[in-house]
């Protein structure tokens, strides 16, 4: 009796071990178990690159229900494919291991001597010890613009370290191919596109072999917004397919002659959407038949400019600025390398530096593209368009109230801000240095602030546009590794990948494994408020893109509706009735006689709820006119005004009212001839 006790203990603890070795064996294992390291691979290729984050990648949602996590709204994990395939050097995966991803092109071997775009966009000769793997004694590097910078390994360290949004922008330029030295492929740009989509789910399968197969690695192409959530939840990388190229379904214009047709955009987007691809560019560098573009500045817009010549047969064209926005100014900066390229007698320009502005904005058919991106819920990214394109993008959206607009890396003029917000666009901001970084996240703080939302950046990596340089080791506040991410939950070293070890103090943001090191000097430099918007982004960017999602084409009251006016130009070969102006189309108008005060009424033929009139304005626009609304067309009450119209697409938005009659009453003229209205829309709100 007095030894039983012990016996009992010493047989229960024997069973309790052995059911535990046994569930241990047999599963389903623990949840600290399983979730200890369902993050690292069970069959990386041996050798590859270190990742140098310890921690489990956080998961789920904050105390709101909101997703976390970075947004790199702009990058280019494919542009080795681009421009031929040999501009950009190296590649994002290999299946023959990382020697064969990270090596240079064959004709910098042995000493850089024929790296002509690296003596084109970095300076000096171009010289450069060509070796990658294992040693990269001189690229990848802040400030080498044509070497990999995107190896999958290092994108993994970067979403570690707390990105969960990642858009990879299909990208090429056809003149830019054609004119390079070296390249292995044609020019077609929609051929390289297809590639460089088809490359990208092949990067997702070779991951997901990693970790046991379809579906279980951590980088994940999404297609709609409610995937991407799930993605993010789940602790892994949502990956969104976006195209930024220069003649997009072949619309590129030669002598101001579109090459393309309202089919071959149509086919266009429907194959583009097919392939995944949610957020797009209608121009990029060179005018084309679609849209005008943000110049380049300096050498390089120069160099551009002449692609412009050789692309379209035009030079850049300028006209001052008719608002408070512009675009870059070219300069006069020569670019030899580039001017040999043009025929013999043919020189680029001299530009006046009071008009800043490209006369080139958004044409009919780049109209017609816009119209069908939103009718497939597709993102529309408004970078590199010319503020006069931009401005008329914006009034389209604003009077469907479209809120799929996106600037992802500093490339729009930041007083379109408030508007893209107001929409419920997002905002990312370029890969600046953590001071320049800091300082214009700062100017728009209140606008956020205002609006409720998170921030992005857009690290254009394999984008040709330099990256972040060293502060330096002796800076007042260096980068102190190791650090923790800024959830908490992962602690993050210096990365190594072969023989080299990268220090964001002394190297710069060399390559996308750096993207953490150079958010932790963004919290050192500019502090924690900075970083928590940027936090915010992943939540923000899929609110956009579910919100494009839900859109629907509001009915246009006015569809066909009856309509008088105080007066109608007189045409023996054209109607200019009232009714042209709610006929739904674009091609007739409603004109009235060439005097101050005049109306448009519109009899919606019974009584609706009323909160938004768009007017699409011929050239005879209004400076000064009412929107009036009345129920038995007596007694009319203003419901909003201006007197500072500008033409183009003006979209009133009130307080809706039930009204059956609405006025547009025009008080003083734009223009010496009278009021002029393709289309007139009226919508609930």
């Amino acid at each position: 009796m007095t030894r039983r006790p012990y016996r009992t203990r010493t047989h229960v603890t024997v069973v309790s071990l052995l059911l535990l070795v046994l569930a241990m064996a047999l599963g389903p294992t623990s949840s600290s178990a399983a979730a200890a390291d369902w993050w690292t691979p069970t069959a990386r290729p041996t050798p590859d690159s270190q990742i140098n984050v310890t921690g489990e990648p956080f998961t789920g949602t904050d105390a709101h229900g909101e997703v976390r996590g970075f947004v790199d709204a702009h990058n280019h994990l494919m542009a080795n494919e681009a421009f031929g395939g040999r501009l950009i050097c190296g590649k994002p995966f290999s299946e023959a291991g990382i020697a064969d991803a990270l090596k240079d092109c064959p004709e910098h071997y042995p000493d850089g001597s024929l790296a002509v775009f690296d003596f084109l966009t970095k300076g000096g000769d171009g010289r450069h010890d060509p070796v990658g793997w294992p040693t990269f004694k001189d690229w990848p590097a802040h400030d080498s613009l044509t070497h990999q910078q995107n190896y999958y390994a290092w994108v993994e360290r970067a979403w570690r370290g707390g990105q969960r949004i990642l858009v990879n922008d299909l990208v090429t330029n056809g003149v830019i191919c054609s004119v390079y030295f070296f390249k292995d492929r044609g020019c077609d740009e929609m051929t390289s596109i297809r590639l460089q989509a088809k490359l990208t789910y092949d990067l997702q399968a070779y991951i997901d072999r990693m970790y046991g197969g379809t579906g279980k690695g951590w980088f994940r192409i999404v297609t709609d917004s409610a995937q991407a959530r799930q993605v993010v939840q789940q602790g892994k990388l949502a990956v969104i397919l976006g195209v930024e190229t220069s003649e997009p379904f072949g619309c590129k214009q030669v002598l101001d002659i579109p090459q393309c047709d309202k089919a071959d955009i149509d086919r266009g987007l429907d194959e583009l959407y097919a392939l995944g691809v949610r957020s797009m560019f209608l121009c990029h560098k060179f005018d084309n038949a679609l849209c005008g573009v943000r110049f380049d500045e300096g050498t390089l817009g120069t160099a551009i400019n002449v692609g412009q010549f050789l692309s379209t047969g035009t030079f850049w064209k300028t006209e001052k600025c008719a608002g408070p926005q512009h675009d870059n100014p070219i300069g006069g900066a020569a670019a030899p390398g580039a001017e040999r390229r043009l025929p013999a007698g043919v020189e680029v320009p001299a530009y006046d530096a009071q008009a800043r502005c490209n006369v080139r904005g958004l044409t009919d058919l780049g109209e017609y593209a816009v119209r069908g991106m939103m009718k497939r819920k597709m993102m529309l990214e408004i970078d590199h368009m010319s503020v006069k394109a931009t401005g008329r993008v914006l009034d389209l959206f604003e009077a469907a109230s479209y809120p799929g607009v996106l600037s992802s890396h500093s490339w729009m003029d930041l007083n379109w801000t408030e508007r893209v917000y107001r929409l419920g666009g997002f905002v990312a901001q370029y890969m600046h240095g953590s001071e320049a970084f800091t300082a214009e996240a700062a100017r728009t703080e209140a606008l956020r602030d205002k609006y409720g939302v998170g921030y992005g950046y857009g690290t254009d990596m394999n984008g040709v546009g330099g990256w972040p340089a060293p502060r330096g080791a002796d800076t007042a506040n260096p980068v102190t590794y190791p650090f923790r991410s800024v959830d908490g939950g992962s602690l993050i070293d210096r990365q190594t990948t072969g023989a080299r070890t990268w220090d964001l103090n002394t190297d710069g943001a060399a390559h996308y494994g750096l993207v953490p090191d150079w958010i932790e000097d963004i919290r050192l430099v500019g502090g924690q408020d900075v970083v928590d918007d940027l936090f915010r982004g992943a939540e923000s960017y899929l609110d956009t893109w579910a919100a494009s999602e839900r859109h629907q084409a509001g009915v246009n009251l006015a569809a066909h509706a009856t309509a008088t006016a105080s007066s109608s130009e007189w045409n023996p070969f054209t109607s200019y009735a009232p009714g042209r102006a709610v006929d739904g189309a674009r091609d007739t108008r409603w004109a009235s006689d060439w005097s101050d005060d005049q109306w448009l009424r519109i009899d919606l033929g019974a009584t609706h709820r009323v909160g938004r009139v768009t007017l699409d304005w011929e050239r005879a626009y209004g400076t000064s006119y009412r929107i009036e609304l009345s129920t038995d067309g007596t007694t009319w009450r203003t419901a909003w005004s201006t007197t500072s119209g500008d033409g183009g697409l003006d979209t009133a938005v009130f307080t809706p009212t039930p009204a059956r009659h609405v006025r547009i009453h025009c008080l003083d003229r734009g223009t010496d001839w009278g009021y002029s209205l393709r289309e007139a829309a009226v919508h609930s709100g």
